[in-house]
C-alpha cells in the first residue's frame, strides 16, 4: 500500500500553500509590531544572517533565501533605505553587490532577536525536543528532494541556520 495515501488531504494543502510560514511570519510581523520595531520579517532574515555572515553578496542571500532576483532587490532596496544595510560593487566583480549590515541593523538585530525567539518557541509549544529534531530531518530531507528535482543544489544546513 501507498503511504501517501494516509496523508491528510488537508496537510498536502498547508504545504503547498506555504500556511506554516505564512503564520509564522504574520506572527513574527504582529509581535515586531507590538514592540515598534519597523521590522518585515524577511528584513529580519538578512540581518540574522548577515550578523554572522556579513559582507555577502546579494545572489548568495538569494540563494540562500530561496527568494528570486527581484525580489531579493526590492528586500534589499528597503533595507538600505531603512539604514539596516549597505550595498557596494564587489571591487573584483563589478556585477556582484556586496550587502554588509550597518550599526542600525545592528542594533536591530539586536532588539528583535528576544521577539523572534518568543515567537518561535510559542510556535513550538507543546512539542518535544525530538519532535523538532525530527520534524527538521524530515523537513530538510523534503526540501533537499525538491531542490534537487528542481536541478537546483540546496543551500548546506548550516547556511540555512546562519552559523
Amino acid at each position: 500500500m501507498d503511504p501517501l495515501v494516509d496523508i491528510d488531504v488537508r496537510l498536502i494543502f498547508a504545504i503547498l500553500n506555504g500556511k506554516v510560514s505564512t503564520a509564522i511570519s504574520h506572527k513574527l510581523a504582529r509581535d515586531f509590531q507590538k514592540a515598534n520595531l519597523e521590522l518585515k520579517p524577511e528584513q529580519w532574515n538578512v540581518l540574522q544572517r548577515l550578523t554572522y555572515h556579513d559582507g555577502v553578496s546579494q545572489q548568495e542571500l538569494c540563494e540562500v533565501m530561496f527568494k528570486d532576483r527581484p525580489g531579493m532587490v526590492r528586500l534589499v532596496n528597503s533595507m538600505v533605505e531603512a539604514g539596516l544595510v549597505t550595498r557596494t560593487l564587489n571591487r573584483f566583480d563589478r556585477r556582484k553587490n556586496i550587502i554588509r549590515i550597518t550599526e542600525k541593523g545592528k542594533r536591530m538585530q539586536e532588539a528583535s532577536i528576544r521577539i523572534a525567539l518568543q515567537t518561535l518557541r510559542g510556535a513550538l509549544r507543546g512539542l518535544s525536543l525530538n519532535d523538532i529534531r525530527t520534524t527538521q530531518a524530515v523537513l530538510m530531507k523534503v526540501f533537499e528532494n525538491i531542490t534537487e528535482s528542481l536541478g537546483t543544489k540546496p543551500p548546506t544546513v548550516s547556511k540555512i541556520a546562519y552559523d
